[in-house]
């Protein structure tokens, strides 16, 4: 029995070292992969709709700038909570966790467990806070391999859709005739959380991958030959000389004033307490980067401290900045239909409700929706493709609302582990490509596919 384990264990191993080979090999930096994508989508646009390759570029681009918000939200997440975590106050929290972890495994499995439970809580903070405290352990525990704990705190985004934050359960719940045009007519009354993100299938599904997918990262630790460890040196961010007070200039001096941050922040603090009071914990982009940007005012004391602190932040937001235009794009061609009414989109959809039953129609629609999140990567965008159809044929078929609902919700959370689009933030703060992870991350779309499909199944 014991050899037998061994083997099995041994097997594992062969087969993650295999995708992480393989991934570092042929997966080209995320803008090319973008770019790649863009190809395949027009050319199949081209031959699979009525559309010629002029109105395929006109779909390209009135979809090229359409995510110009979400962009700038997203560069700021990484950007504040990059800067806010330099503090010398988040840092000695994070320096003082991490210093009380024993060994890399124990590493990799608390970075998984504390990304995971922050993405539940709010996909914005923990795909950043994940990220930043993999960075930190890294400084602290010899022998761990930085790609692997990068990627184990990436993977914690796996659960945000059907945590707090999921776009999907929320919108449900708000009812509406919004929510009736969303879905074709199939939902005309708000579907309460009790029967999504409460409902005992997504709690199923929640708490397994909250326990499989850190016992999963653990089992890949790689062999000590084949680790990849990180130069400490390169972790930490350059320190910045203070002039002498008495040799500043009075515009020196207001730079470096801690009255001008003090205000800034009371008013910044006043909101957010108002915004809690009013609205309960309910978190968006917005407060989060809120939050993020005036606790990093406060805690870096001056503006100059902050403004450097910024500056150090930025230079891992241009993947941001350049591709989420290109995917923007993707978007469009995949959205854009022609003069039938027919898309990249709907046609990927109406194929699995096709050859779905009542019983595999949520297991169907989960892998469909993990398809269109390769050309979709954002909840919101997926939402209104796929919640025209797969609603309406799920309702034709006696499949509860809610179970549709959650089956695009997780489907869209499932193939964002192989999306390099979602991985940026935690790629700049980390300093590592999508190649780098993107092996880890594919053990983990199997692993954990394979789980939710049994889910929606069970119940």
């Amino acid at each position: 029995m014991e050899n037998t384990t061994k083997e099995r264990k041994g097997l594992f191993k062969k087969f993650t070292a295999g995708c992480v080979y393989i991934m570092q090999r042929y997966l080209p930096d995320p803008f090319i992969f973008c770019a790649l994508l863009t190809f395949i989508v027009f050319i199949g646009s081209v031959l699979l709709t009525g559309s010629g390759p002029m109105d395929v570029i006109k779909h390209w681009s009135n979809g090229f700038w359409s995510l110009l918000a979400f962009s700038m939200q997203m560069a700021l997440v990484l950007v504040t909570g990059h800067a806010m975590a330099s503090s010398k106050f988040f840092k000695n929290i994070l320096s003082g966790i991490a210093s009380g972890i024993k060994g890399p495994k124990q590493a990799i499995l608390i970075v998984s467990v504390v990304s995971a439970i922050a993405c539940a809580l709010n996909w914005g903070f923990g795909l950043v806070i994940g990220a930043i405290f993999a960075k930190e352990i890294a400084k602290k525990v010899k022998g761990i391999d930085y790609r692997l704990l990068i990627a184990s705190a990436y993977t914690g985004f796996l659960v945000w859709h059907g945590g707090l934050s999921g776009s999907v359960p929320l919108q449900l719940a708000s009812g509406g005739e919004a929510l009736a045009k969303q879905t074709a007519g199939a939902v005309t009354n708000s579907i309460p959380v009790s029967q999504t993100l409460f409902s005992p299938m997504n709690l199923f599904i929640l708490i397994g991958l909250l326990v499989i997918v850190p016992l999963v990262n653990v089992a890949m630790f790689p062999s000590k030959d084949e680790i990849v460890e990180v130069d400490s040196k390169l972790l930490y961010e350059p320190i910045n000389e203070e002039l002498e007070y008495s040799k500043m200039t009075p515009a020196e001096k207001m730079e470096n004033s801690r009255i001008i941050s003090l205000l800034l922040s009371i008013m910044g603090f006043s909101y957010i307490v108002y915004y809690f009071m009013t609205k309960g914990f309910s978190l968006n982009l917005n407060i989060v980067n809120f939050i993020f940007m005036f606790l990093g005012i406060f805690l870096h004391g001056t503006p100059k401290k902050y403004l450097n602190a910024v500056f150090e932040a930025v230079k891992g937001s241009a993947g941001i900045l350049l591709q989420f235009p290109f995917y923007a794009g993707i978007m469009g061609i995949m959205t854009g239909a022609d003069a039938n009414g027919n898309s990249l989109a709907v046609l990927m959809s109406n194929f699995f409700v096709n050859i779905s039953t009542p019983r595999t129609f949520p297991v169907f629609s989960f892998i469909s929706a993990g398809l269109v999140n390769f050309f979709v990567p954002s909840g919101g965008g997926q939402w209104a493709v796929q919640a025209p159809i797969i609603m309406p044929a799920g309702q034709a078929l006696g499949v509860p609302i809610a179970k549709s609902a959650m089956a695009i919700a997780w489907g869209d959370a499932w193939t964002n582990m192989i999306q390099p689009f979602w991985a940026l933030p935690a790629l700049g703060i980390a300093g590592l490509g999508a190649k780098d992870i993107m092996g880890y991350c594919l053990i983990i779309t199997i692993v954990s596919g394979l789980f939710i499909s049994i889910g929606f199944l069970l119940f």
